[in-house]
């Protein structure tokens, strides 16, 4: 880092639209009990950031357990993005962000 400058790397949404527009479903759900949430129009890896405190507030629903199963991968690929690109490894960071949006693409089928 230079002593007036840094490099910056983040991880935006790059939806054609919103996030209601590619996970329908999951955008219903969400702006059931979490309005603001969706209005923000998070990243997929921003929402991933706030997984325990949707879960928290989703409890007892259909999204709440759906979220529940993918845990683990979901926080799994959140965590190697966040690794990767601490360590400037940005091909690997996008092949992961690649597998959180399958995941997503999972939890939109399994969602009514």
């Amino acid at each position: 880092m230079s002593r007036h400058m840094q490099l910056v790397v983040t991880v935006q949404s790059y939806y054609s639209g919103d996030l209601e527009g590619i996970y329908p479903k999951l955008a219903r759900h969400l702006g059931r009990l979490h309005a603001d949430l969706l209005s923000s129009n998070p990243s997929l890896y921003e929402l991933t950031g706030q997984l325990d405190q949707v879960l928290y507030r989703f409890e007892g629903t259909q999204l709440g357990a759906v979220l529940l199963r993918h845990r683990e991968n979901l926080l799994r690929f959140r965590k190697g993005i966040q690794d990767n690109i601490a360590n400037w490894n940005l091909a690997q960071a996008d092949r992961l962000l690649y597998s959180l949006e399958d995941t997503f693409d999972e939890i939109e089928r399994e969602l009514d």
